[in-house]
C-alpha cells in the first residue's frame, strides 16, 4: 500500500507529541524538550495557530509527520514555508514517507504561492542530507543560524 498524508487534527496531539519526543531521541537532544501536551495543543489548534502539521500514514498507521510554518521572504516578496521538523519512525524508513511529506509540503508551497521551501538539517545528519540533495535541495553554508533565547531571550526583551 502506498504512503497516505494527511492535515493533523487536534485528536492527532498526543500522536504529534510522540513524534516530537521520538526526534528528539534521534537527534540527540531529548534532554532538550519542553513542550507538553497543552502547550503544543494551543500553539496548533487554538484560536490563532502557530503552525500546521501533516501526518503520513501506511496502511491506516502513523509513521511520520512534518511540522511547519510560513515564514516571508522581503527579497521575494512572497511567503514561504519552513519546515521545523521532519521524522518518519525507524521501522518505517524506506517505505516513502519522508519523501511523501516533503512532496506535500511543495505542493502546498506552489499552491500558496511561496517563494520557497527550507529547513535545516543537523551537520552530523549524513543521511537525511544525501536524501535531501537526491530530491534538489542545497545546503545554504553561507548564512549562520542565530538564536535568542532563555534568560538571553529574556534579558533582550528587557523582562529579565
Amino acid at each position: 500500500m502506498t504512503i497516505h498524508i494527511r492535515e493533523a487534527a487536534a485528536a492527532d496531539i498526543h500522536l504529534i507529541h510522540g513524534f516530537i519526543l521520538a526526534l528528539a531521541e534521534y537527534e540527540r537532544l531529548a534532554h532538550e524538550v519542553r513542550a507538553d501536551i497543552k502547550v503544543l495543543e494551543r500553539h496548533l489548534f487554538g484560536p490563532r495557530p502557530m503552525a500546521e502539521v501533516l501526518i503520513a500514514e501506511h496502511d491506516g498507521e502513523a509513521v511520520g509527520f512534518a511540522l511547519f510554518f510560513h515564514n516571508f521572504s522581503t527579497f521575494e516578496g512572497k511567503p514561504g514555508i519552513y519546515l521545523e521538523d521532519l521524522f518518519v519512525n525507524p521501522e518505517a524508513r524506506g517505505l516513502g514517507a519522508g519523501k511523501a511529506l516533503l512532496v506535500r509540503l511543495a505542493q502546498l508551497a506552489v499552491e500558496r504561492e511561496c517563494a520557497r521551501l527550507e529547513w535545516w538539517v543537523l551537520d552530523w545528519n549524513e543521511p537525511s542530507i544525501t536524501f535531501y540533495k537526491s530530491l534538489g535541495a542545497k545546503p545554504m553554508d553561507e548564512w549562520t543560524v542565530m538564536r535568542v533565547d532563555g534568560d538571553a531571550l529574556t534579558g533582550l526583551a528587557g523582562t529579565a
